[in-house]
């Protein structure tokens, strides 16, 4: 097995940094951004190494099979970057009723899935007790099911229709038997941002107010980004400084940071997807700069094998996702050939190893008796 770009020796100036990351000094803002933009890819492959061995062995990497159900394509929030969500007056909406959503997650078992996501959408029908009790009773038909319940802007919708606070709202989720709340629909958490693209979805204030509630309630919870859109450098940066700050305040609450890319295929903004390697030079300052998060993951769904290449750039998990409508609606591709998505970690130099679901307690990267592909 041949080592990483990453592992070559790296000038004095890398070096030190290195020293800086690996005593666990912090990168400012300003340092963060000169990084991006002046250092090489070995630099950052580099850094990024350093920081991710902080916490994970540094050729391993864990991963697990899912899918993410798309229980309603009805959503009111109108973001221009979504080719999935239709109107409520328009023909080919849908809501999937109990047993669909089953047949969905009898389909995940065949693939030896292990972890559900629940995404739909702002429908302006549903109230929280709608979802707590679909929840309920998906634990109780499938209790060996990992299941990521809902997303926080989803949360933060259904609270509002319901006229609960979102302290209130955690707590019915909780009653129910609810374990994690994603933090999807983050996307760029600026609000520049959000008023360009999505100004009828929340504020970004607003969106740390509901995490905060749910998190300290004592549900699971995630940061997740989305890049490729029109964001600048700077609002890139606002979004890692607004995590970082964020997860102190929590004392490490959130599990683990996603970032996945933009796809733009039937969207009304289009535009054009970024290569992998900007993603994988992203991934890198997230995972040098967000120094209190011990997982960074990356996202196979929108950047297919090509996501692998990332855990030379710092991350150590990642998802092999069985479907997700919204993705796919605007231009994702999932391919069930997980086989030959595993060789290809092995062939970059990793071993990827099959890991539990999320439980409460966080990340559970113990791999389980299926060692899937060895180096």
């Amino acid at each position: 097995m041949s080592l990483s770009t990453a592992s070559q020796d790296p000038s004095k100036a890398i070096q030190a940094l290195g020293n800086r990351i690996r005593q666990g000094d912090r990168l400012s803002l300003d340092e963060a951004q000169k990084l991006y933009i002046t250092a090489s890819d070995e630099e950052l492959m580099f850094l990024a190494t350093v920081a991710k061995k902080r916490f994970h062995s540094e050729y391993t990497a864990t991963y697990l099979k899912m899918a993410i159900v798309n229980y309603t394509n009805i959503c009111v929030a109108k973001c221009d970057y979504c080719a999935f969500y239709r109107l409520p007056h328009q023909k080919d909406t849908y809501l999937l009723s109990f047993d669909q959503i089953c047949e969905k997650i009898d389909a995940l078992l065949t693939f030896g899935g292990t972890m559900v996501a629940f995404n739909g959408g702002f429908h302006p029908g549903l109230r929280l007790a709608d979802y707590a009790e679909l929840f309920a009773k998906v634990k109780e038909r499938y209790p060996d099911i990992g299941c990521y319940s809902m997303t926080v802007a989803e949360f933060m919708f259904a609270c509002k229709r319901s006229k609960l606070s979102y302290h209130q709202g955690a707590q019915v989720l909780l009653d129910a038997g609810t374990e994690w709340v994603t933090g999807g629909g983050a996307e760029v958490l600026t609000d520049s941002f959000r008023s360009r693209h999505s100004p009828g979805k929340y504020k970004v204030d607003d969106y740390y107010q509901a995490q905060e509630a749910l998190v300290n309630s004592g549900l699971g919870s995630t940061a997740t980004m989305v890049i490729g859109f029109d964001e600048t450098l700077a609002e890139r940066m606002l979004h890692l400084k607004g995590l970082r700050d964020f997860q102190d305040r929590v004392s490490g609450k959130l599990r683990s940071f996603l970032c996945w890319t933009y796809k733009p295929d039937n969207t009304d903004f289009g535009g054009e997807e970024i290569s992998y390697k900007e993603y994988c030079r992203w991934l890198a300052i997230a995972r040098i700069y967000l120094d209190n998060f011990v997982h960074i993951r990356t996202s196979v769904l929108t950047q297919n094998e090509f996501a692998l290449n990332a855990l030379k750039y710092g991350a150590d998990d990642f998802d092999l996702p069985i479907e997700d409508e919204v993705t796919q609606s605007a231009g994702a591709t999932i391919s069930h050939e997980f086989k030959s998505i595993l060789e290809f970690a092995e062939k970059i130099g990793y071993n990827a190893v099959l890991r539990r679901p999320w439980v409460a307690q966080g990340l559970d990267s113990k791999p389980s008796s299926e060692q899937v592909v060895s180096s």
